[in-house]
């Protein structure tokens, strides 16, 4: 196991070499002889080699070393493997056969020594037999690499110590949004501690082929849930966005990215079907973000230029991104979070310590938390009340609009009698209503200034024996 892993760091840094070399494959018929393999009538590849739903052989030409370091074979991907050099038997990987019960699945890794004695001067025939009956899903690239390296080669521990690096940090962030929810029940300390759990989870799933030889059936379940993980992420991450600067239109984004984001699936291979789903969710995230910016709320320019500089990575450097980056900018999007959450929630505590000493002898004014501070607003002037996640939208006379931090739950029983609840989102204030209207299947209830309130079935008739004990709503 040590010897995968010492060779999956090298090939981080020198893929581009190991595919080079798969150009150079031929397909050939083949069977095994009694001097070791018989190869005829090969033909170059145009691609790469796929031995998905079939047992093949194929065929390249490798030149001898020309320094002292012993060379191995390395194979990675869904498939079983034996492998000869110059007629000597290299070793299996499993073992292949013509159909799913003769082939025995093989690890999704695999290195084969190469003996001194085996290589001959100049040109070296390597030849092998693949077979893949059992991966389950059908890979672009089933084969990811096929190479010939120098053994042993420097480990390159440095991308894995900094992906374990971030997946500590995501999950201390998922803890300490954790314990915000617990202490404060906000729905965004929730999506963050989603967002970072989810993010951790990723950053584990994506390590597990460096850390373990796992069978190569299991690979096709790896690369589904990095694509799932990523898919929720991205989801997420429009919700919270959303939450934090667009709460009327929340749902809306919600449900675009439920749409948009897994219908990447559709996609073809892996990487691309993750880095679209990560874009996707950045692009739909920047849309609340910009409105944020643009209605001036505190914390909106900082938000949208991360996301910004997220998406320019993704679309700029897509491999890099899906590999290391998106953990990275993960942990630096969430942790800062934490920390303004934490600082946000303390300034909060104490404005509104002050504010309900203030409002003590104020008994016909409501202690407002908003993005601008703290202030008491007149119980009379407010039209309705309209829930948007983790804050309330008051809709005040003059067209004025004020978000809250405080549930629709918690709000309602601090309102007097006249304020009553017609919708799972919605209190109004009943000595401003004009008429109740039906519009088709729907209720509608109109104030006297202001857009019609919906009204839910369920709620409509204690609306309307409400109405009868209101004088004001009588006369409009």
């Amino acid at each position: 196991m040590w010897r995968i892993l010492l060779f999956s760091f090298f090939l981080m840094g020198s893929m581009s070499a190991a595919h080079a070399q798969d150009t150079s494959w031929q397909s050939c018929r083949g069977m095994v002889g009694q001097a070791g393999p018989v190869v005829s009538d090969c033909r170059p590849i145009a691609g790469s080699i796929d031995p998905q739903g079939q047992e093949i052989w194929v065929r390249s030409i490798v030149h001898s070393p020309t320094d002292a370091h012993v060379r191995v074979l390395y194979v990675a991907g869904v498939a079983s493997s034996e492998a000869w050099l110059n007629g000597q038997r290299l070793g299996a990987n499993g073992r292949p056969g013509a159909t799913a019960q003769d082939e025995m699945p093989g690890r999704y890794q695999a290195i084969f020594p190469i003996r001194e004695t085996v290589w001959r001067p100049g040109e070296n025939e390597l030849v092998l037999r693949l077979s893949s009956f059992h991966g389950g899903l059908r890979f672009a690239r089933p084969m990811s690499a096929v190479a010939v390296l120098p053994y042993p080669y420097p480990p390159r521990i440095a991308p894995l110590a900094i992906t374990f690096l971030a997946a500590g940090t995501l999950l201390a962030a998922a803890f300490g949004f954790g314990v915000i929810h617990a202490m404060r029940r906000t729905g965004t300390s929730l999506i963050l501690a989603a967002m970072a759990g989810v993010a951790t989870l990723q950053a584990i799933v994506e390590s597990l082929r460096t850390l373990f030889d796992y069978s190569y059936p299991l690979h096709g379940w790896r690369m589904s849930a990095i694509w799932v993980l990523a898919a929720i992420f991205a989801v997420l991450l429009v919700r919270y966005v959303s939450s934090r600067f667009l709460p009327g239109a929340g749902r809306l984004m919600t449900l675009a990215s439920l749409g948009l984001v897994p219908a990447t699936v559709l996609l073809p291979g892996f990487d691309v079907k993750t880095i679209w789903a990560l874009i996707l969710g950045v692009a739909l995230a920047v849309v609340p973000a910009a409105a944020g910016v643009w209605r001036r709320l505190p914390g909106a320019r900082p938000s949208l230029a991360y996301l910004v500089l997220f998406l320019a990575l993704a679309l700029g450097l897509p491999e890099w991104f899906t590999d290391l980056s998106y953990f990275l900018l993960a942990a630096a999007l969430v942790l800062p979070l934490l920390m303004v959450e934490v600082v946000r929630l303390s300034r909060d505590d104490r404005g509104r310590e002050a504010a309900l000493t203030r409002a003590a002898s104020r008994p016909d004014r409501l202690t407002v938390a908003s993005a601008r501070g703290v202030e008491l607003v007149p119980i009379a002037e407010i039209l309705a009340v309209v829930g948007a996640d983790d804050y309330v939208e008051l809709r005040l006379v003059g067209g004025r609009g004020l978000l809250h931090a405080a549930r629709l739950d918690g709000l309602a029983s601090q309102l007097p009698a006249n304020f009553l609840r017609i919708h799972r989102s919605v209190i109004a204030n009943l000595s401003r209503v004009q008429r109740l209207e039906r519009e088709g299947d729907r209720w509608w209830l109109h104030l006297n200034e202001g857009v019609p309130l919906p009204v839910s079935r369920s709620r409509l008739p204690a609306l309307r024996e409400a109405l009868e004990d209101v004088p004001v709503a009588a006369a409009a």
